[in-house]
């Protein structure tokens, strides 16, 4: 086997217990459960989604190049004799046991991360950080779920030094078995917020779900905990009832292993001076945020437990991006000058929501300018949601936040409350709403998109940067 491979059939086929079928190669370079991104040398995992069977589209990437399929014994019959395929009990069952198979063969030092809020961000910042002081495996994008977890676990390289895993949840039992699959040898708590309330009733309940991400840890391994979070002491007493020995925390706590000792919060970046570990060192983080700074304390603590370099993993936190959807911002081309896009699109919580106002509020604006925030429903917090959302008010006009537009049920509570001069325009929903966006937003702007997933906040960020991407070509076409 290559450097370039990352499986050879002989060892897949003996982990997911599967029947060969057709040609098959020696190797496969890569695995994906999405035919349109399969790459040539890829298994494609036929995974039967919620929407969606991934038998569907077999064919068609065994067609473009994928080395093989796996494909379940049920379906077997509905592909050629010579087609190029594993043949398994169940698809989803074979990806979990090809996981345990990358992990048991890794020799990495890995570690997993959850949280209310954050987990994508830490995640890149722990990748950057272990990156600098050797080969690392992340998970990709938001690959945080029952697929997602053993799908990047089972693309682990046995190459890696390092492995970072996302683990998220929304209902009580979800994060133990996905835990129990990564075995980290450190487990990161971002926070614990008020988040999915309606499954969970209580933050309480929320932190006693978070805390199941202990019951993963290898023996001799260690928590990583919030220790501002008002569920420090719950999530502490959960770690150690799991056998977890060794406790770091971060914070501006003044018992934090990991503790803020000052932060120079800039509009599109935060210097941060900390001590780690009784380490004094003063560092960068390329992308802003007050949230992002109080992680970063984390995930280096985390570098450091899994025996990476401070210096290399502190100077590497340089390059952090915010990820689309999750802070990116652009510059958006408007007939009379130029603007500034902040894409939150991805998803949204009572902290996310706030933090997201924050940056907000340091944005700079032109002469013109004015700080709009287009808000959509925050989602599953239960008999809470109205209440929250109403929240909102306060910090929209604590922060300066000129104009605001409101679109879902939910955010009608918002904009009941809202002073009168800070009303930008009300829809039911995101499609209704963003014409009065599109209309509004003139030169020296700074525009904040945000919403739960759900509320479909995406198309306004779109809509806004083909309307850049349209003066562009106007202004183009005119010299």
């Amino acid at each position: 086997m290559s450097a370039h491979d990352l499986w050879t059939i002989d060892a897949m086929a003996t982990a997911m217990r599967a029947t060969r079928s057709g040609p098959l190669p020696t190797t496969v370079s890569g695995l994906s459960i999405d035919s349109r991104t399969a790459a040539k040398g890829e298994a494609f995992f036929a995974i039967k989604g919620d929407s969606r069977d991934g038998h569907e589209f077999a064919a068609a990437a065994l067609a473009q190049g994928a080395a093989l399929a796996v494909v379940s014994a049920a379906r077997r019959d509905e592909f050629p004799k010579d087609a190029r395929l594993l043949v398994v009990d169940d698809v989803l069952k074979a990806l979990e046991d090809l996981a345990r198979a990358a992990r048991t063969r890794s020799q990495a030092r890995v570690a997993a991360i959850t949280g209310s809020v954050g987990k994508t961000g830490s995640k890149e910042a722990l990748r950057l950080a272990l990156s600098a002081n050797g080969e690392t495996h992340a998970s990709a994008a938001s690959y945080n779920n029952h697929w997602g977890v053993p799908l990047s676990l089972a693309r682990f390289p046995a190459s890696a030094r390092y492995g970072v895993f996302e683990l998220g949840m929304n209902h009580a039992g979800e994060l133990t078995p996905l835990t129990r699959m990564v075995r980290p040898h450190v487990a990161m708590i971002t926070t614990v917020e008020p988040v999915h309330l309606e499954y969970f009733g209580a933050v309480e309940a929320i932190a006693d779900a978070k805390a199941e991400i202990f019951l993963g840890v290898e023996k001799g391994g260690a928590a990583v905990l919030n220790r501002d979070n008002g569920q420090y002491a719950r999530l502490e007493k959960a770690a150690r009832a799991a056998g977890v020995s060794l406790i770091v925390t971060f914070g501006e706590n003044a018992d934090a292993e990991a503790r803020l000792v000052k932060a120079a919060l800039q509009p599109d970046c935060s210097v941060v001076s900390a001590s780690i570990f009784g380490a004094d060192i003063t560092y960068k983080l390329g992308a802003p945020g007050r949230h992002i700074v109080m992680n970063s304390l984390g995930v280096l603590a985390t570098a450091v437990l899994l025996g990476a370099d401070l210096a290399l993993a502190a100077l590497a936190l340089t390059q952090l991006q915010p990820p689309v959807g999750r802070g990116a911002r652009s510059t958006l081309e408007l007939s009379t000058g130029a603007a500034l896009l902040i894409d939150e699109s991805y998803n949204a919580n009572p902290a996310s929501m706030r933090a997201a106002l924050d940056l907000l509020g340091q944005a700079p604006v032109g002469p013109r300018g004015r700080r709009i925030a287009v808000l959509g429903d925050m989602l599953e917090l239960g008999n809470e949601s109205a209440a929250l959302h109403r929240a909102l008010a306060q910090p929209v006009v604590e922060l300066g936040i000129d104009l605001v537009f409101c679109s879902g049920p939910s955010m009608r509570a918002l904009w009941d409350a809202l002073p009168s001069e800070r009303r930008g325009a009300y829809a039911a929903d995101s499609a209704a709403l963003q014409p009065e966006v599109l209309g509004a937003v003139h030169d020296g702007d700074a525009i904040m998109v945000k919403g739960s997933l759900g509320s479909r906040m995406g198309p306004i960020v779109r809509a806004l940067s083909a309307l850049s991407s349209a003066n562009e070509s106007r202004t183009r076409a005119s010299i």
